[in-house]
């Protein structure tokens, strides 16, 4: 399956999908693209190196976030993109673009949804006091963060642990239950129904 990325940051989640496709845990795809709309991204590098066409599209450049979205479908449908993942991508993605993929975004999410929406979920959560979060991935639709779940996993809280340390661990997480879901996507093991996504084992 052909997979194109579109990322805001550093590229760790990019970078843990690259090394799942080359280690066979992600069978018959490949990354097509990567699309950014931060110039100095360090996941562009990341794909630069991985050999894999890294662009940066300046949003700044485009009259209305529909405009910019028309951009970046473009290009993702002249790379022959099957699949779009979201890793570590900072924009709201518009009602046009989500109905130009129905059911085929993904995205990653550090907290249990439906809790701590939005951005700075890790620091939301354990400013409230949770005993436990985690991870999600799910299908990404019209709404923030409100797609249906595909899978989670959860992280207690120990007594007395760090923000920082916190992060560390639901970046482990994330970077093996990414994968995870887009092997189960791409093997054609997840059915929608409804709100529920049914996952085959």
């Amino acid at each position: 399956m052909k997979i194109g990325v579109l990322i805001s940051g550093s590229g760790t989640n990019l970078q843990a999908i690259i090394d799942s496709i080359t280690q066979g845990i992600i069978k018959k795809s490949t990354i097509e693209v990567v699309v950014s709309n931060v110039k100095s991204a360090y996941g562009l590098e990341r794909a630069k190196q991985a050999g894999i066409k890294a662009i940066y599209i300046n949003s700044k450049e485009y009259n209305s976030r529909e405009e910019y979205d028309k951009k970046i479908v473009e290009i993702l449908k002249e790379n022959g993109v099957e699949l779009i993942i979201l890793a570590g991508y900072l924009k709201w993605i518009t009602p046009y673009f989500v109905n130009q993929y129905k059911n085929k975004i993904l995205n990653i999410h550090p907290s249990l949804l439906p809790s701590f929406k939005g951005l700075h979920a890790i620091e939301k959560a354990y400013e409230y006091g949770v005993k436990m979060t985690g991870v999600t991935v799910h299908f990404v639709d019209e709404s923030e963060d409100g797609g249906a779940i595909i899978l989670q996993e959860g992280i207690r809280l120990d007594e007395g642990i760090s923000l920082e340390k916190l992060e560390e661990q639901i970046h482990k997480v994330e970077h093996k239950l990414y994968p995870k879901a887009i092997e189960k996507f791409v093997t054609g093991k997840i059915k929608l129904e409804g709100r529920k996504v049914i996952v085959e084992k």
